[in-house]
């Protein structure tokens, strides 16, 4: 496969989990508002901005509805959920004849709706509804993509893309969590706090997911276990991680790339990492330590995998 098309398919993937997790976690918390006081407001936005990498060019100024705003319409801002659907989109152009016509179709339509002149004034004070959509638009895509997209090489690097974004947010996202839930796991909790640890599983579309497991107890190292190590759901760091070691394995399969060696090893030892722990040998650590340490080792997938089949020379693809 073309190394610009891979690039394409992967950050096109990429960009559209992306934009699915900020509108998640803006709805999440959108509504959490309903039944909490302004100063564990402003404690939960904070949380939501770390949640989503600290971005420098947000900061927190006690509106919850303007920082909603940004982090969906403006245009300044490259993570904003519409900048994410108009690179997606883009992506997608570049390779319009590796993807089908229902692919074409879904994403465009999503694009040109949340492009569309006057969307902002539109929306007015309706945020959670417009979330909600672009949410359920962003799944009919992933749904079109599995059901009509021939599973080869180019469906293998959207996976990739999808999963590894997945694997970085989820532990972000718990890193962010981490001093509410994990810090103090002697102290008795408070009955607001069951609401926040709602709104965690919430935040990675696990709240019944987890009931369904563990029934509707509620506690923090039986969360950090669903989110971090359940092999099952499609939103734990276990099965991203797992996920993304099969597609790259299939990629490595398809390509015949003899060079691939680092890049297996790389997704295997985070695998095994993540398959081989319990959650007591996790909590027994520095929980922010080993969710950094899972960043890392996202980062330096990413950066392999660019070595290896985009940003190659010559000389390294001639020797296979």
């Amino acid at each position: 496969m073309l190394s610009r098309v891979a690039d394409s398919l992967y950050w096109m993937s990429r960009y559209l989990e992306r934009a699915e997790h900020t509108t998640r976690l803006l709805d999440v918390n959108l509504n959490l508002m309903l039944d909490e006081s302004s100063t564990s407001s402003e404690h939960r936005w904070l949380r939501v901005l770390k949640a989503l990498g600290s971005p420098a060019e947000l900061e927190w100024e006690g509106d919850p509805y303007a920082l909603t705003r940004m982090l969906t319409f403006d245009s300044t801002h490259k993570a904003s959920i519409v900048n994410c659907i108009v690179a997606a989109r883009e992506n997608s152009r570049h390779v319009r004849e590796q993807i089908s016509t229902e692919q074409w179709q879904r994403l465009n339509s999503l694009y040109l709706d949340v492009t569309r002149p006057g969307i902002e004034a539109e929306i007015g004070g309706q945020s959670t509804e417009f979330l909600q959509s672009v949410m359920e638009a962003v799944h009919q895509f992933q749904g079109v993509t599995d059901s009509t997209m021939s599973h080869g090489e180019g469906w293998q690097f959207i996976q990739v893309g999808r999963f590894i974004e997945r694997a970085s947010a989820t532990a972000l996202l718990l890193e962010a969590y981490h001093e509410d839930l994990w810090t103090h796991p002697e102290r008795i909790p408070e009955g607001s706090e069951y609401l926040e640890w709602m709104g965690l599983l919430r935040s990675a579309t696990a709240f019944e997911a987890y009931c369904k497991v563990y029934t509707a107890d509620l506690t923090p190292d039986r969360i950090l276990e669903f989110l971090l190590l359940d092999k099952q759901f499609p939103h734990s760091l276990r099965f991203a991680i797992d996920s993304m070691q099969c597609a790259l394995e299939a990629i490595q399969r398809e390509s015949g790339k003899l060079r691939a060696e680092p890049l297996h090893r790389l997704g295997g030892r985070l695998q095994a990492m993540l398959s081989y722990t319990s959650i007591d040998d996790v909590m027994g650590q520095d929980v922010i330590a080993v969710l950094r340490n899972i960043q890392t080792q996202c980062r330096a997938i990413h950066t392999t995998i660019y070595e290896l089949y985009v940003d190659y020379s010559i000389q390294t693809a001639l020797a296979g």
